[in-house]
């Protein structure tokens, strides 16, 4: 009966132990959370109602044969540019995007590919992804978080 008790509080240990490992969180890690869908949330004047109905987004998963080319969607045409990130610092550029004309859903496709080259810093805070440069910045929501 002992040798089980034993068997028993050595394992609890054993399992805690284990448990309570730290996790490392570097660069990678850091990388891993950025390269998903996001539903941008706050930017500029626009009210979070007008983003949703637009839904608009940045598309950061990464394609094997194109590793940093991204898309986005602002309410019309589909965008796509480079992007490069690495601790904290931004780099986007080749922005471009279809040529359709959506009547009363431009206006945010128009600043938003303006502004996104200017943006040259991120901070992930948990499901929140913000980019900012000079006096602008753009909050996004992780698409996949509840």
């Amino acid at each position: 009966m002992k040798v089980l008790k034993s068997i028993g509080v050595l394992s609890l240990i054993l399992f805690l132990a284990v448990s309570c490992k730290t996790s490392n969180k570097d660069n990678k890690g850091m990388m891993e959370n950025i390269n998903r869908k996001w539903m941008l949330v706050e930017y500029k004047d626009f009210t979070k109602e007008d983003l949703t109905k637009l839904e608009a987004n940045m598309d950061l998963t990464k394609e094997s044969d194109a590793p940093n080319r991204y898309t986005a969607k602002m309410g019309c045409n589909g965008m796509f540019f480079t992007a490069e990130f690495d601790k904290g610092k931004a780099k986007f550029s080749g922005v471009g995007s279809t040529m359709m004309y959506c009547d009363g859903r431009m206006k945010l496709e128009e600043q938003f590919g303006k502004d996104l080259p200017n943006m040259t810093q991120y901070k992930l805070e948990g499901h929140f992804l913000n980019l900012s440069g000079g006096n602008t910045t753009m909050k996004f929501v992780a698409a996949d978080w509840d």
